[in-house]
């Protein structure tokens, strides 16, 4: 539908409406009037201003109550004039001020809100909003001549307080747009006008009055509804126009006022430079409260408006606001690592239009974040005790803002050995770890049994456990720390820094760890590891550090790392028979630099937790400097691959994942395909290690862990490298067999576990060892026997030998299998790993009986007494070896098992029954319960393969019977049913009668008259508690089968 153009058309068409409602002023005369001024187009409205606002200024003004409905009405007729049209008159503009003013005021305080409707203060809000807009041209400004101090304060007290107190959101941010508004400051899309230097001044000059109240009102809505960005637009901005550089900078800004004011000129405010130097002040406290509640809030438009703060107000303000400044860059400085990549962005560019606003003055922007950088480290340490964790966290940005923004100049500030100090103390302090909990202790990783993969370091890494803080919980606080070392040590003077921190980690005990992880991220951060540089604006900035200055620094930590005093330190609480080995060449860290080392009954969870993470930390140093000087770091392996693989055959769990992630860190960093290769380029030299701390045991107990973590983490391609530490593994053994049982024990089982995944066996086992020995040539192309005869031929050969024998012992495993059987019947922690040892060397002579059976025979007597020991761990190893030999064996063992193993075993078992029966949940986590469980899995499958008579089959099956009960715990009834498939493997028909004997789901008619019926004891029976499981064993062997229907026998 087109509009209305023409002006007399306008008029007569909107004449009778607007003199209806001055007449009679209701509700719905103001709405005929406002759909009817919405068919007029603007340039014709425009010219009808005045005459359509009478009407509706009429009724403003008609004496006593109004209803709120008709206010609003009227509200929002004025809106649609004034949005689409100029208020060219100041008595208009003046008017209008006042009338919208007063319909928002109560009748009785003006200076509070009226206690009216939401839709109306919003409809009048947007009317006076619209009306500041529409003053045309210069007479906007007369709204802050000095004459209007009172009624100005009025509005602006009554805008803050709507803004301050009003529940509903929508009028809180219009009443905050009028005072944006008001401001000339408005960020709408709107055309607005812009002011000469000296409107600009006159207006600061009138806004100085309200400035303590604007700014004190904002901060409150501020700290209290961050949701309101309104607030901190109209805050800037008030602050900006009052305090702005150029006006103050002018005589005019504090001029005498005019006598002719009388009281009001007592309103103005002279800006003179005591009032401007008291004011900043005044609103560096207010500017604390608003920086501390959004530069680290969690939603980025929030950091985006103290961003555009921090902008405006050093861009205009910069010369008068004092202390405000210092704050104001460091929330833009605070700003440059923020997550959001539009505030960053904007944060750049805002330094960037700084830097060059500075550039041409007196002090640079260089020159002024020294000194703040300066301040910020005199109150780091008393900020990172005293803050909470989000505080810290916008702090600790701060200072690395500072560090990427100087850039090279950082070493110029860290070369006063104060401020040093006093950042050095501060990343002590905030980087204190918390080495209470107890898991650390408790948790082992006996032997280094796990294997890796090329693409296991990920899995690796992922299980190694985080560290926790005393004084922070934010896993960002901490990836902000090690940033900030990182960006010392790229900028800084690597030889400065890391003589620094190695003090302060050789002064004391206490600042040990944090002193070491602050050196690892400065080496790495020196190499430009992770560190993201700050260039805009800056010049020069180049990594400080070369290659040779990296390796120089590299060296000199790792060795203080790897001396003994710091790296053999105890790591767990009771003595292990490993740790009674090597007591004396480990310690305890002490308390401090002066003090004693405790005894070992003395160690506290603190002190050897705090061990642990020092060796946790010191072996992810060295990565980092494998890291930092990739294929550089190879010629320092013979130095510290040794200790490393030290460390990886520890028992302590944390540790031995700390060792072998960083075995796999320096196998990258290298140039080496895999863990594999890093060891068998390396293995001269670690062998050569090894024998020579093979003949000072005493001195270098950790001599075997090192052979074991080889042998663990290799190929076969070592194997003709360790055999002569294997003779000199057995030959320790042979002279100090008490002291050094279970210290060789684990290398013993390593070695046959590194046999056993090297030359896997190529015989097909079944139950008897005749099938055993009919294996082809063409399975035995690859074998341990084969190997070491190739291998001891061909060095007799290069010995000169030229008379080759045809048949050669397989030393290494008969040797293993004697040492055995000297350590069944010692101490059960050694007779534990022996069985284990014993059951890999019984799998690797499999395929040679003719050895397998004399040591098998003489190993008898004491696998029987352990067997029968009382102790149920060794029993349940010892169970393990007996399968074992059952299936390498079969016949050899036949009887022995039968007369000797079998009884005790079945009287075991009947005992146990009852126990099992009855117990709790909590009985299945006892080693009762893993004897019972290891025995039932094992049992029937060495029956089978020793082929066992009837009365020892029956005496089984009368031991295994209570365990099809449904009132045992569910896997040992599983188990139990595992024993009866094998039994009926070898005697179908005779476990068939024992199981209808006990359930019998059918009856079975003759196929003869003349035939007797079939009798069985468990027909006709009443489910009982062994029903299930007999009937899943019949229908699972015997096929399918219809309960209580007669058959006849087939």
């Amino acid at each position: 539908m087109s509009q209305i153009s023409d002006p007399k058309i306008a008029f007569a068409y909107l004449r009778p409406a607007c003199v209806l409602l001055t007449r009679e002023p209701t509700v719905t005369n103001v709405e005929t009037l406002n759909s009817q001024l919405k068919e007029v187009n603007d340039a014709t409205l425009q010219q009808l201003q005045e005459y359509v606002l009478f009407p509706l200024r009429f009724v403003l003004k008609v004496p006593g109550p109004r209803q709120d409905k008709l206010v609003q009405a009227v509200a929002e007729a004025m809106s649609h004039v004034l949005e689409n049209t100029c208020v060219q008159s100041w008595e208009t503009l003046h008017d209008l001020f006042s009338e919208l003013c007063l319909c928002l005021c109560s009748p009785t305080d003006p200076g509070k809100p009226a206690d009216v409707s939401e839709e109306l203060k919003s409809a009048v809000l947007r009317c006076l909003d619209a009306l500041i807009h529409a003053a045309y041209g210069d007479i906007v400004f007369k709204l802050f001549e000095p004459i209007m101090l009172p009624g100005l304060g009025a509005a602006i007290s009554l805008l803050l307080a709507l803004a301050e107190k009003e529940q509903s959101r929508d009028i809180q941010a219009k009443a905050l747009k009028c005072l944006q508004a008001l401001t000339l400051h408005c960020d709408c899309t709107q055309e607005h006008v812009v002011p000469s230097s000296e409107e600009q001044c006159s207006v600061g000059s009138t806004m100085a009055s309200f400035l303590p109240g604007i700014t004190t009102a904002s901060t409150r809505i501020i700290t209290g509804d961050l949701r309101q960005g309104h607030a901190v637009t109209v805050w800037s901005r008030t602050v900006g126009i009052v305090m702005e550089d150029t006006q103050l900078q002018s005589r005019d800004s504090w001029k005498t006022p005019s006598p002719d004011l009388g009281r009001i000129g007592q309103l103005m405010v002279h800006r003179t430079p005591d009032w401007v130097k008291g004011t900043a002040t005044k609103l560096s406290v207010l500017l604390k409260k608003i920086i501390s509640c959004t530069s680290a809030h969690r939603h980025w438009r929030v950091r985006l408006e103290m961003v555009e703060l921090a902008d405006h107000l050093l861009a205009r303000c910069s010369q008068t606001l004092g202390e405000c400044v210092r704050l104001l860059l460091e929330a833009l400085v605070g700003a440059i690592n923020d997550e959001e990549p539009r505030v960053s962005q904007r944060n750049q560019n805002c330094r960037s239009e700084v830097n060059s606003e500075w550039s041409s003055g007196h002090q640079t922007f260089t020159d002024v974040l020294s000194e703040n950088l300066h301040s910020l480290a005199t109150s780091l340490p008393r900020l990172m005790r005293t803050s909470d964790d989000q505080k810290k966290l916008f702090v600790l940005n701060v200072f690395l803002g500072y560090l990427k923004v100087l850039g090279s100049l950082v070493s110029v500030v860290l070369n006063s050995a104060s401020h040093l100090e006093r950042i050095s103390k501060a990343l002590m302090q905030v980087l204190e770890l918390d080495v209470m909990d107890v898991r650390i202790v408790e948790e082992r990783c006996y032997a280094a049994t796990m294997e890796t993969s090329p693409d296991s370091h990920d899995s690796y890494t992922a299980h190694i456990q985080r560290k926790h803080f005393l004084y922070f919980t934010d896993a960002r606080i901490f990836s902000v720390l090690m940033e900030i070392c990182r960006t010392l040590g790229y900028y800084g003077n690597i030889y400065l820094l890391t003589d620094h921190f190695l003090d302060l980690y050789r002064q004391s005990s206490a600042y040990r760890k944090q002193a070491a992880m602050v050196l690892n991220e400065i080496i790495r951060g020196a190499a430009g590891i992770a560190v993201a540089a700050q260039r805009q604006g800056l010049e020069n900035q180049e990594q400080s550090a070369t290659q040779e200055d990296l390796t120089a620094a590299a060296v000199s930590v790792m060795e203080e790392y790897i001396s003994l005093s710091n790296w053999n330190l105890i790591t767990v609480s009771e003595e292990t028979d490993r740790d009674q080995q090597d007591h004396n060449s480990l310690q305890v860290i002490p308390p401090s630099s002066g003090s004693t080392c405790p005894s070992s009954s003395t160690y506290t969870v603190h002190q050897l937790n705090s061990n642990i993470w020092q060796l946790c930390i010191q072996l992810e140093g060295i990565a980092c400097f494998a890291q930092a000087l990739r294929h550089d770091f190879r010629p320092l392996l013979m130095t510290s691959l040794y200790p490393v693989l030290e460390k990886a055959g520890e028992e302590t769990l944390l540790v031995s994942q700390a060792a072998l992630s960083t075995m796999l860190d320096i196998s990258k960093a290298c140039g080496y395909p895999s863990l594999k290769d890093l060891i068998n380029e390396n293995s001269d030299y670690l062998l050569n290690y090894i024998s020579l701390n093979l003949q000072r045991l005493s001195q270098h107990p950790q001599a075997p862990r090192v052979l074991t973590v080889m042998l663990t983490h290799s190929d076969c391609s070592l194997l003709p490298l360790v055999e002569d530490i294997v003779q000199d593994v057995l030959m320790a053994l042979d002279l100090s067999y008490e002291h050094t049982a279970a210290l060789f024990c684990s290398v013993l089982h390593a070695l046959m576990k590194a046999l056993a995944r090297w030359f896997p066996s190529t015989s097909n086992r079944t139950g008897s060892c005749s099938s055993s020995k009919q294996t082809s040539a063409e399975e035995e192309d690859l074998n341990i026997r084969q190997f070491l005869l190739d291998y001891r031929k061909q060095k007799e050969l290069a010995e000169g030998i030229g008379i080759e024998e045809d048949d050669t012992e397989d030393l290494g495993n008969m040797e293993c299998y004697e040492f055995c059987f000297m350590s069944l019947l010692a101490a059960l922690s050694v007779c534990v790993k022996a069985l284990d040892v014993l059951e890999l060397s019984i799998s690797a002579l499999s395929e040679r009986e003719n050895e397998l059976l004399p040591l098998s025979h003489r190993c008898w007597p004491a696998l029987l007494q352990r067997l029968t020991a009382d102790d149920p761990l060794a029993v349940l190893r010892a169970f393990r070896v007996l399968c074992m030999l059952g299936e390498t064996c079969g016949d050899f063992m036949r009887r022995r098992v039968s007369k000797e193993v079998l009884p005790k075993l079945s009287a075991s078992l009947v005992r146990q029954a009852p126990i099992s029966a009855k117990a709790k949940p909590i009985y299945t986590h006892t080693m009762a319960y893993k004897l019972q469980l290891a025995v039932l899995q094992g049992l029937g499958s060495l029956c089978q393969r020793l082929d066992l008579g009837e009365a020892d089959l029956d005496a089984v099956c009368e031991a295994c019977l209570p365990y099809l009960s449904c009132r045992q715990p569910s896997r040992l009834q599983e188990a139990c049913r595992s024993v009866f498939r094998h039994l009926i493997q070898v005697d179908p028909d005779a476990f068939w009668f024992t199981l209808n004997e006990l359930h019998c789901p059918s009856s079975y008619i003759p196929p003869h008259p003349d035939l007797h019926a079939v009798q069985l004891n468990g027909m006709g029976r009443l489910r009982d508690e062994c029903s299930d499981n007999v009937l899943k064993l019949l229908r699972e062997e015997f096929g399918p089968i219809t309960e209580t229907i007669n058959q006849p026998i087939s």
